[in-house]
């Protein structure tokens, strides 16, 4: 449907799961973004599936069904807002695939920042579970990292061997 963006939902804490649940049960298209992690106790290791940016969850809907599912599912509590035009904040596809491809592939785990990054160099994945995914390089402490910018979230990143990157042209 030509209608319909990603936006970015705010959820109470700790109902992210629940939440993408309830709006598969309505049938809305939404994206949480969950990671395996392993967690370890005193006396045993378990792999959880984390949630990689609390209390956000990703719905793809047309605007009348975004304010039904704020009305109807109490644990959202508001749309990500854009601060230059003051209306719910539309999440480019193309920024929704490479971030969800990120989190598919990557065999690190992706950490998420809001604050804002310095313009890097524009890199490709060349090898790897990533080949072909595009972001910035960011050098963080002599290791490097790549990251795929979501406007108005932040960038999800993940540490990657410089080996696996080159150097792109501004597209």
């Amino acid at each position: 449907m030509e209608n319909e963006h990603w936006y970015a939902m705010y959820v109470k804490m700790h109902h992210e799961k629940k939440t993408a649940e309830k709006l598969d049960n309505m049938g809305v298209r939404n994206y949480l973004p969950l990671q395996e992690t392993v967690k370890q106790w005193s006396d045993r290791k378990k792999k959880v599936k984390e949630v990689v940016i609390p209390m956000i969850i990703f719905i793809r809907t047309d605007e009348k069904t975004r304010i039904e599912v704020l009305k109807s599912v109490s644990s959202i509590n508001g749309t990500m807002i854009d601060k230059a035009t003051h209306k719910p904040a539309i999440i480019r596809d193309e920024e929704m695939k490479r971030f969800m491809f990120m989190l598919d592939y990557s065999e690190e785990t992706v950490r998420f920042i809001s604050e804002p990054l310095k313009p890097g160099e524009k890199v490709e994945v060349v090898k790897g579970p990533l080949a072909g995914l595009k972001g910035e390089l960011i050098d963080t402490d002599g290791k490097c990292q790549m990251s795929v910018r979501l406007n108005m979230l932040g960038c999800a990143m993940v540490d990657i061997p410089a080996g696996y990157l080159k150097k792109i042209e501004n597209e």
